[in-house]
């Protein structure tokens, strides 16, 4: 790279790390509001929350939130910072200079595609731990629900309320077409964590409002020192447990793709591939996280097919409300095949890759018309 070559990288790239920082600070600070003002409304219905409270879920959030928003911020950021070099005429002596369309646009294109890169493998794991924690409040403050599931190689682990106090179940094999856990262990334990009893059972199956076990073997505490074995009374009979729980509500705790980081992301499906559980939603997220960068770089064409008009054009503006119309119109694509993809309707990578390819060929067809030298 020569010596101008350089400064021109330098100047566009200072340029546009600069309008992506207006456009991603005014963009978060309206979502930071507005969600913070919806989770002041919900506060209003759960008794005395703490305000520093509400204020700390919000900006807990605010990373997932900043990669759901991201691609908006690119193609804002770079609509932005083109039309401010076109309306200066920077373009125009950039072209007089001898540099073609390629040529000043590659330092933008390579630094979203970094951004991108940064996103996926830096702020994306950082995001899913604060959700977690972000699900954990909202958990204790805004709904109430005392259930936790979790899922790991050595299998499903529950945890709900009980009667005096909650119970723990673990089940190392799951049937996901009739709901069967296998090999189940369950302990109960009283609100100041004293043994209460321990179920062993081979299976377990989860209907309406309940747990049932089957073929079980119950251990109970009698008193405070002593525990009875009911062998004989409970065993090859049924014991059933009360339950908040529902299908839906487990499945959809091990589609929620956004509190499990990227790097976790393929361990995590063999995991569940393993087991029966279907992760057709969480395969699409890790296939749209590694088209990311690329998406980046492709939105960035569409912010020059929509600014490197002459700027005394007076389509300038209708051009650039139609780029941000094509933004949105992404966007809700991108969506749409996503849950395509989750439904299994599509193939996942096609659901993943399709709006990049669309925004690349659409970006880069126009400009490739443009261009003249």
């Amino acid at each position: 790279m020569t010596g101008e070559n350089k400064t021109l990288w330098s100047y566009i790239i200072k340029r546009y790390f600069a309008q992506l920082g207006v456009m991603a600070g005014i963009l978060l600070g309206l979502v930071l509001f507005f969600d913070t003002i919806e989770l002041l409304r919900r506060a209003s219905d759960h008794g005395d929350i703490p305000l520093y409270r509400i204020f700390q879920m919000s900006l807990l959030k605010l990373p997932d939130i900043a990669q759901t928003i991201s691609p908006f911020i690119i193609l804002f950021g770079s609509i932005m910072m083109l039309w401010s070099l076109n309306t200066k005429n920077e373009i125009t002596i950039f072209r007089l200079s001898g540099y073609s369309i390629w040529q000043f646009m590659a330092p933008i294109i390579a630094s979203s595609i970094i951004i991108g890169m940064i996103i996926v493998g830096g702020i994306n794991p950082i995001g899913a731990v604060l959700l977690k924690k972000f699900n954990k409040l909202e958990q204790i403050y805004l709904s109430k629900d005392e259930n936790e599931i979790a899922f790991m190689e050595n299998g499903l682990w529950l945890r709900q309320p009980s009667e005096k106090g909650y119970a723990v179940i673990h089940a190392k094999d799951i049937d996901m077409k009739n709901w069967e856990l296998s090999n189940i262990i369950g302990l109960a334990f009283d609100y100041e964590d004293r043994f209460l009893w321990r179920i062993d059972a081979d299976t377990a199956h989860l209907k309406q409002g309940e747990w049932v076990f089957n073929n079980a073997h119950m251990v109970s505490r009698i008193s405070e020192q002593s525990f009875q074995a009911q062998e004989s009374e409970q065993n090859n009979v049924r014991i059933t447990l009360p339950t908040s729980l529902t299908p839906a509500k487990i499945t959809k705790s091990f589609s929620s793709a956004e509190t499990m980081s990227f790097w976790q992301l393929p361990r995590y499906i063999k995991t569940l591939e393993s087991t029966g559980f279907d992760p057709s939603s969480l395969r699409i997220h890790f296939q749209s996280l590694l088209a990311l960068p690329l998406f980046f770089a492709a939105l960035t064409l569409i912010a020059a097919c929509v600014t490197l008009r002459p700027p005394r054009s007076q389509n300038s503006f209708k051009l650039i409300a139609i780029g941000v119309g094509i933004g949105f119109i992404l966007f809700f694509l991108s969506n749409f095949l996503k849950a395509l993809g989750a439904s299994s309707q599509i193939p996942i990578f096609v659901a993943a890759w399709t709006p990049v390819a669309i925004t690349a060929l659409f970006g880069g067809g126009i400009l490739l018309s443009l261009e003249d030298g």
